[in-house]
């Protein structure tokens, strides 16, 4: 099968998640993406973020395989000339660069924009930093999270600010990446050249406040932590309690639906009071209607309730652990899997689905440090055995072994 970016090779020079997530998202669109790992560090830092239940051993942690599917792993050290030559003999047959260097790291070690546009003028070199290139300052997520503002409206009224519990800010910039290599990919087609992207977390979280930011800059409120609560909307997002100690999430929008509610929870005559009948003034009375919306769950199960608002039409879910998460059929079509006897097991980067662009969901998964090098060296960029057996010596490079290291390019 022809997958729509095959041909294409990537570069990852880019670890953590941000990065990394671009990188998998191009290798099941097809890409032959080689994820290149510091011999001085030992690889990917993430590979040795570990819960306490898995192998200390292994270093391919859950956390490094949630974005590091169907790469090769080259190990190299860019420090040596000899290392850095690996690079530049990659990219003069390269299509893209992922980065996330801190800015001026990248020209330090003339890994950056224009020494590989030197080699090769068709390169498209995306590089995501934490605060832009004029800050030199690095970017954690939860940092960032809490300076764009994500971190003020999330937690509980009263309550302390709270971190979510995703690095949302590198997934969002990874969509931003995402977006402007395809768009660079296809001025690239059109007969323009290469050229260089730049996308910070900061930029990319404060970019998705979307209500939350015109709620200040329209309304000129500074919105306040309100747990699931919608500042806007009531019942939106309000997480509510059934007989059987389970929680179920509405998302009433309209007075339509808000009617409708209170038909099935028994009370209809809610929807026909004053303070209630709007949405305008449910948000106004949110506190009286929520109470009154609690007692009256607390006499339905989970599963019976939730049936009966689906079948009247009116938004409802159950929230769910991770556990029953993965047993929804919407998210096993999106499992990623080895073969193997206790296999690694990951989640698709790639969520739509479209009738002429097929996913690669058997991509290889997730390589161990330095599995690809000598494969790599040989049979990509013609250095004999002998050659690679040097720089193995010299520890420029690092060479899993016992590994399937060939794969296919």
């Amino acid at each position: 099968m022809e997958y729509p970016l095959g041909g294409i090779r990537v570069i990852e020079l880019a670890n953590v998640l941000a990065g990394p997530a671009v990188g998998q998202f191009l290798a099941e669109m097809g890409a032959t993406v080689i994820k290149v790992e510091n011999v001085r560090s030992c690889g990917d830092v993430t590979r040795q973020w570990k819960l306490p239940a898995e192998d200390p051993g292994n270093d391919i942690s859950g956390y490094f395989s949630c974005v590091n599917w169907g790469k090769k792993s080259l190990a190299v050290d860019i420090t040596h000339q000899e290392g850095l030559e690996i690079i530049y003999r990659l990219a003069g047959e390269s299509d893209i660069v992922i980065s996330s260097y801190k800015p001026g790291d990248a020209e330090k070690l003339r890994v950056d924009y224009r020494s590989l546009k030197a080699v090769n003028s068709r390169i498209i070199y995306a590089h995501i930093t934490g605060y832009g290139t004029d800050n030199p300052r690095a970017g954690y997520d939860a940092i960032i999270q809490a300076e764009s503002g994500f971190t003020w409206i999330n937690g509980e009224p009263g309550g302390k600010p709270v971190k979510m519990p995703v690095a949302l800010m590198d997934v969002l910039a990874a969509h931003q990446v995402k977006e402007a290599i395809l768009l660079a990919m296809l001025v690239r087609e059109r007969g323009g050249s290469g050229q260089y992207i730049e996308a910070s977390l900061i930029r990319s979280g404060i970019a998705s406040l979307a209500n939350q930011a015109a709620n200040w800059l329209v309304g000129k409120t500074i919105p306040q932590r309100m747990g699931s609560d919608h500042p806007n909307i009531v019942p939106y997002g309000t997480i509510f309690t059934t007989a059987d100690n389970k929680d179920i999430v509405l998302a009433v929008g309209t007075d339509k639906q808000f009617a409708g509610l209170c038909r099935i929870l028994g009370k209809p005559e809610l929807s026909e009071d004053e303070r209630f009948s709007r949405n305008y003034n449910r948000v106004v009375n949110s506190t009286i209607l929520k109470k009154e919306l609690q007692d009256l769950f607390s006499g339905f199960d989970r599963d019976t309730i939730l049936r009966r608002l689906g079948e009247s039409r009116v938004p409802a879910g159950a929230v769910h652990n991770m556990k029953e998460v993965f047993e929804m059929s919407e998210a096993q079509e999106l499992l990623l899997e080895t073969a193997s006897p206790g296999s690694v097991k990951g989640v698709s980067s790639v969520a739509f689905k479209s009738s002429s662009l097929p996913v690669n969901r058997k991509v290889s998964p997730p390589p161990h440090y330095g599995q690809h090098s000598r494969h790599i060296l040989v049979d990509i960029l013609g250095y004999s055995s002998e050659q690679t057996d040097i720089l193995l010596g010299k520890n420029i490079i690092h060479a899993k072994h016992g590994q399937n290291e060939k794969g296919t390019d």
